[in-house]
């Protein structure tokens, strides 16, 4: 977690709108993604955001912008995914982005620094794609307060599971739905117990809700039986990305009893197109500790490195923007704002945990965070914690509206950035996905 020349907040680059006020994505930050102009017959390939613009990584590499392990990352990113690229390692990804910081800083010049400048395709015309080719998509359970705050719906007189303060708390999801910012998706179907009933009902979601998460992706993956220790854990992650892990919450908490989440969350996972390296995201690290008087992790999932410096200050924000929000011509309502940092288990323990069991991880895999919420009522990272289970209003006052649950229409857009005095602001884009009708 070292800080370099990459973190320096005077650092500025030719690209002007690089460095505008409030960018998220100032020559600081260089976050990965996948990208193609919206036009007839492009191909996909690997891009990093800058400014306004996204620097074609296919073309760097064609024209030779940059040499050695540079230059060996980058004829790794021409594909249609960072797999590859991802598979390399911290060296590799710091010496892409090291070569790419460089050509970019103002007052550089060169053979690399006109092809860059020739690389470089408008965000305004790129459309994007899930970065990896995602072989399994695990998401956490690792927020204390959004488990307390879902707890007293489902289990009033006892809100916290035994378990929960012990161990990073997981499900298997479903890679094939996971889909890109800006893809709606339908309402779901299914079956859902109404309160005193004797039968189920089958039909649309009535209970249709978001979770806040952030997801972080896997680069060099571990031998099946091979458990990556916790002092290793963050040499397996790339970086990080905005997730929000839809949820149908009448038929989850149906199916649920006496296995997981199944249903209720396989329908649709949306992710922000870009992911913010960890390397980029250094000057945001903070100590991590359990408070002293609750339980503290057990041998394996504790290190010095993850004490010092494992939590992360992201802060987030969650707006909604309906039909009529839209049709009126308002900006979305700000429902909720919190930070990563109040998570109760850090990244590392979640892979640590993940793979203590000698379970095989590869490299493009997708772990989502579980919800984040943090203490104050006004950080709930769902509707079903905002709305106490459906039983109060929310307020949206930009159309005089309220929700219990989202309608169809919705969209929800997620947010997220990092910014603290002596320190350039970067951001993560944003996660966003409309509601649509169901079939059937």
């Amino acid at each position: 977690m070292e800080l370099n020349h990459t973190h320096d907040a005077s650092a500025r680059s030719w690209l002007e709108s690089a460095n505008a006020a409030g960018t998220d994505f100032p020559i600081q930050n260089l976050p990965f993604g996948v990208f193609r102009r919206k036009a007839p017959g492009e191909a996909f390939r690997a891009g990093v955001a800058i400014g306004d613009q996204v620097i074609d990584l296919a073309a760097i590499a064609r024209d030779n912008a940059v040499s050695g392990a540079a230059a060996q990352a980058v004829n790794a990113c021409t594909g249609d995914a960072l797999n590859e690229f991802l598979a390399m390692g911290p060296p590799a990804w710091r010496a892409l982005r090291h070569a790419l910081f460089d050509l970019l800083k103002a007052g550089a010049s060169g053979p690399g620094v006109n092809a860059l400048r020739a690389s470089l395709v408008p965000q305004a015309e790129a459309e994007y794609r899930v970065p990896t080719r995602i072989g399994d998509y695990t998401d956490f359970y690792t927020s204390i307060h959004h488990a307390r705050n879902v707890g007293r719906v489902i289990r009033p007189d006892d809100p916290l599971t035994p378990n929960f303060q012990w161990l990073p708390i997981a499900y298997h999801g479903r890679a094939s739905s996971v889909v890109i910012s800006g893809t709606p998706f339908k309402r779901p179907m299914g079956q859902a117990m109404a309160p005193g009933a004797s039968a189920p009902v089958y039909g649309p979601c009535r209970r249709l809700d978001y979770e806040l998460e952030m997801g972080f992706y896997i680069g060099p993956g571990n031998a099946m039986g091979a458990p990556i220790p916790i002092a290793e854990a963050e040499d397996h992650i790339f970086g990080m990305c905005l997730l929000n892990d839809w949820s149908a919450r009448d038929h989850q908490f149906w199916e649920m009893n006496p296995l997981g989440p199944f249903l209720g969350k396989n329908f649709c996972t949306t992710v922000s197109p870009w992911i913010v390296t960890l390397e980029a995201l250094a000057p945001y690290r903070g100590p991590f500790a359990h408070p002293a008087d609750e339980p503290q992790p057990l041998a394996y999932l504790a290190s010095a490195a993850n004490s010092a410096h494992g939590a992360v200050d992201v802060q987030l924000e969650v707006q909604l923007e309906s039909n009529e929000h839209r049709t009126r011509g308002v900006a979305p309502d700000r429902l909720s704002a919190t930070s990563f940092r109040h998570q109760y288990w850090t990244i590392a323990q979640m892979l640590a945990q993940h793979t203590v069991g000698g379970c095989n991880l590869q490299p493009g895999d997708l772990l989502g965070t579980g919800t984040i919420s943090g203490p104050t009522p006004g950080e709930a990272g769902a509707i079903v914690e905002l709305s106490a289970g459906g039983t109060r209003d929310v307020p949206l006052p930009g159309i005089g509206a309220t929700r219990r649950f989202l309608e169809d229409g919705d969209t929800v857009i997620l947010r997220g950035w990092c910014e603290k005095p002596g320190a350039a602001r970067i951001g993560f884009g944003e996660s966003r996905g409309e509601v649509l009708p169901a079939i059937g």
